[in-house]
């Protein structure tokens, strides 16, 4: 029997995967003007999903995106879409591009903004084996766009500084790259935050470092604090990192992922170390907890909690 294919959601209608498109003169395809969301659902909960929605629309106001649909009709436009395709362990991507416009860089010339909302399946066991053994990084020589430039804090469509570095760690063969800000500290990796422990303290970049503020950092933040770990927000160095005695990264997709090799060098005893097993073993616990999220099959619940 034939696998029944995934539908799409474009601007108001949902349509076959494979059918699913945009205008070669949209903006978010020309000049990556436009915002996005990445977004998992664990067991029919969508988990962290106001956080996620917060920061789509504020994303979208820094750029000027004026996002065609209120928060209330985006949920609902979004819990269909994981309906339709049956979908209760999944990845979304949510997008909202500029719009179709002309050739020229102008923004004004693009009359409205268009949403797209993309689910896939993603095994719950997505990741495993880095998550097991760790990965190795190295520190690429693309530096992290500024805060008064092209900032991450902004989640736009324009990750090009993120697609060199992580070109650069394969042609190196590492499996990611971190990236230093322009005062030489290290910012993130190429789609992750990064974390590290030492003496028994969690250390984390700041927000001044040009990190995106990730969704599920915010929430490690407290799940450490919640298991007894001081979590320190400040600058951290190339060296730092070397000499930590653990090291993991920290996004939406990959969740928690241990980093045991820094450009050659062991990370403590280049295995994963305690108290990341510990945070992971945790957060494996509260993923799919009602409370973290939104239930995508409780109907009557689905608008009413935005």
């Amino acid at each position: 029997m034939a696998t029944k294919e995934l539908v799409v959601y474009v601007d108001g209608e949902w349509v076959p995967k494979s059918r699913a498109s945009i205008s070669v003169f949209d903006h978010g395809m020309l000049y990556g003007d436009g915002v996005f969301e990445g977004i998992r659902v664990y067991n029919g909960v969508i988990f962290q999903f106001k956080e996620h929605l917060d920061r789509l629309y504020s994303s979208a106001k820094s750029i000027r995106l004026k996002i065609p649909m209120s928060p209330q009709d985006m949920t609902a436009a979004i819990v269909e879409t994981l309906r339709r395709n049956a979908l209760k362990d999944a990845y979304i991507r949510l997008v909202v591009t500029r719009g179709a416009g002309d050739l020229g860089v102008d923004p004004r010339l693009c009359k409205k903004a268009s949403t797209i909302i993309i689910t896939e399946s993603v095994d719950p066991s997505f990741g495993l084996v880095a998550k097991q053994k760790g990965i190795s990084v190295i520190i690429s020589s693309v530096r992290r766009d500024a805060v008064d430039a092209t900032t991450h804090e902004i989640k736009s469509l324009n990750y090009l500084n993120s697609v060199m570095a992580k070109l650069e760690a394969a042609e190196a063969g590492a499996n990611d790259a971190l990236m230093l800000d322009r005062n030489g500290f290290v910012s993130e990796a190429t789609t992750t935050n990064l974390f590290i422990a030492k003496d028994g303290d969690i250390f984390t970049p700041p927000s001044t470092a040009g990190i995106l503020p990730g969704v599920t950092r915010k929430r490690i933040i407290h799940l450490a604090k919640e298991l007894g770990y001081p979590v320190i927000e400040k600058g951290i160095t190339p060296f730092d990192v070397t000499n930590a005695d653990e090291a993991f990264l920290t996004g939406t997709l990959s969740e928690i992922v241990p980093v045991v090799k820094v450009k050659g060098i062991e990370v403590g005893d280049g295995k994963v170390g305690p108290i990341t097993r510990k945070i992971m073993s945790a957060f494996v616990n509260i993923r799919s907890d009602p409370k973290e999220g939104l239930p995508v099959y409780e109907t009557e619940r689905v608008v009413s909690r935005r």
